[in-house]
């Protein structure tokens, strides 16, 4: 099962975030600010991390630069996930994000974007069955 790690300091965030990802047949991590992502992705990696780019203790960008230069976490995908702007989505992928998710979300273009980034599987919302492309 594809494991994914959400980076995401409110609760009502997080807590829809893992219903949509469970309900798409994923095991779900949780962490509620950037030291707790980087802890959590360094003792059991993840397959993927969503990381919100404002959280307290350290943000989404300060831990995104400390996962990738860990020899352990420098190989997971991960996707920025913030309120949209345009120049917030520039920036994330100029900085190495491998995409940018904006709040608020469609859950279809959100899993498409899951799924492009994980590879070769799509997910249908509802039945959690995954397809190959």
């Amino acid at each position: 099962m594809i494991t994914i790690l959400i980076a995401e300091d409110y609760d009502d965030n997080r807590e829809l975030l893992r219903l949509i990802l469970t309900g798409a047949k994923y095991q779900v991590h949780e962490a509620t600010n950037g030291l707790e992502c980087v802890m959590s992705a360094r003792q059991s990696p993840p397959d993927l991390i969503m990381v919100d780019l404002s959280m307290p203790e350290l943000d989404g960008w300060e831990a995104f630069r400390i996962l990738r230069s860990d020899p352990i976490t420098a190989h997971i995908p991960c996707i920025a996930f913030t309120a949209y702007s345009e120049s917030e989505s520039e920036r994330a992928l100029k900085a190495g994000f491998d995409a940018f998710v904006g709040k608020p979300f469609r859950t279809e273009e959100m899993l498409e974007t899951l799924s492009r980034v994980l590879g070769q599987e799509s997910v249908t919302v509802g039945s959690g069955s995954r397809q190959e492309q």
